[in-house]
């Protein structure tokens, strides 16, 4: 919800600064750089201090920064605000998976589903709870009207710039903001909680416990991991976010029905990652990478080759929309199987999903409008569909590779020693 936030109010916040949607787009670049800050902080301090506490404090600097975005009234604090606020959603990202692989171990599948699928059902509610639940603010809705100055613009803007902080005249996107932050509070003061009454030491004494596995090749699986979650992320958050126009433009759809489309694939994309919470415990992770491997490459093969079909487009989206949605806990769940994880390990992964996030999508963009009769978004979504399956064979013959050679070096120590055991009797 935190992160989804910032797509239904972002001309709310220009307009709170009084700045245009083009001038603030630096807001973008300065919570991705907060993220990735956060990521790599992250995983270091997850290694050495206690994590409930750390997930507590993330939280609770989270929801600090959901109150404080709708009072910045200057957009260089606003973006500012926003690093700060990105670097606790990073923090957070790698911390919450780290925490779920120490607690569960090789039987966190279904609980790393779960998780992931809390984050799609957020990203779901957070325009629904800004547009719908608190209304559109009458600000909003004069900002658009065709007798709109910009005269009017700098002059509040001149008025409104001693103030760093001030009470937004749109309630709406303050309720807005205020609502996530005091969930989030909330979760803050139960991890805390969690801390306080020291479950710690049995994570601790069960950690303890389990025996910690390292592949041979553990750098190599994990930059392999890394270029694998790159282009999953990126070929992801760019069809989401070019199918509204590529479907408009390319294709010919109304406005209306290329809405609705966009909203399929999230939906299918949510609806599948509440059902892989169960088809977890009955599938391996390995196979369901398998499986979501597969209907990225048929799905995306198929709006290649039919770019100018609405039905396809429509079957297609929908079947790509599922098949991407459990391939990134299902990811995390397999690499644990074989090496374990520690917060540096999965802050190294997690930084290359964000790197996705952030490069191939603008990437994209520019490519898209030097060639607008071609449709890139689909060769991009084919090409990393392609690069996946490619990959992921090759991390599994890695992770493999060291487990046989250990298995038979078991394998002939057993049969020495039972053959040592039959001579002397």
């Amino acid at each position: 919800m935190s992160l989804a936030i910032l797509g239904p109010t972002f001309q709310d916040l220009a307009e709170n600064v009084n700045r245009n949607i083009s001038s603030l787009s630096l807001i973008f670049v300065g919570r991705a750089s907060g993220v990735l800050c956060g990521t790599m902080i992250g995983g270091v301090l997850f290694d050495h201090m206690n994590q409930y506490f750390l997930l507590g404090v993330s939280m609770m600097a989270m929801a600090v920064g959901l109150y404080l975005i709708p009072f910045c009234k200057t957009a260089v604090l606003l973006i500012i605000t926003m690093s700060v606020f990105g670097a606790s959603i990073g923090a957070v990202d790698t911390g919450a998976n780290v925490l779920i692989l120490a607690l569960w171990g090789d039987e966190g599948a279904p609980h790393m589903q779960a998780l992931h699928f809390s984050f799609a059902l957020g990203a779901v509610l957070a325009p629904l709870l800004a547009k719908l639940a608190w209304g559109t603010s009458a600000s909003t809705q004069n900002h658009t009207e065709p007798y709109f100055d910009p005269l009017m613009l700098n002059q509040s803007s001149e008025a409104t710039s001693d103030f760093l902080f001030a009470v937004p005249e749109n309630m709406n996107l303050l309720w807005a903001y205020t609502s996530i932050g005091t969930y989030a509070l909330v979760v803050s003061v139960f991890l805390c909680g969690l801390f306080c009454i020291k479950c710690s030491r049995q994570k601790k004494s069960t950690a303890s416990a389990q025996s910690t596995r390292r592949a041979k090749y553990h750098r190599a699986l994990l930059c392999l991991l890394f270029l694998f979650f790159f282009f999953y992320v990126g070929a992801e958050v760019t069809f989401g976010s070019y199918i509204f126009s590529f479907a408009t433009t390319h294709v010919g759809m109304e406005e209306s029905e290329a809405a609705v489309l966009n909203s399929i694939f999230w939906g299918t994309f949510a609806a599948c990652r509440g059902l892989a919470i169960f088809f977890a415990t009955v599938l391996q992770p390995g196979t369901m990478i398998v499986l979501s491997n597969i209907g990225s490459l048929v799905s995306s093969f198929f709006l290649v080759l039919f770019d100018k079909s609405p039905l396809c487009l429509w079957i297609a989206t929908s079947v790509y929309g599922a098949s991407m949605a459990t391939t990134f806990p299902s990811g995390i769940s397999w690499i644990e199987q074989y090496t374990t994880l520690t917060g540096k390990s999965a802050a190294s992964f997690v930084i290359g999903a964000a790197l996705g996030d952030m490069a191939m999508p603008a990437v994209i963009g520019i490519l898209q409008g030097h060639y607008p009769d071609l449709p890139v978004v689909l060769y991009t979504c084919l090409g990393s569909a392609i690069f996946t399956a490619v990959l992921f064979p090759m991390m599994y013959k890695l992770a493999t590779l060291p487990l046989e050679r250990q298995h038979k070096g078991k394998r002939k120590h057993e049969d020495q020693k039972a053959l040592s055991t039959s001579s002397r009797l």
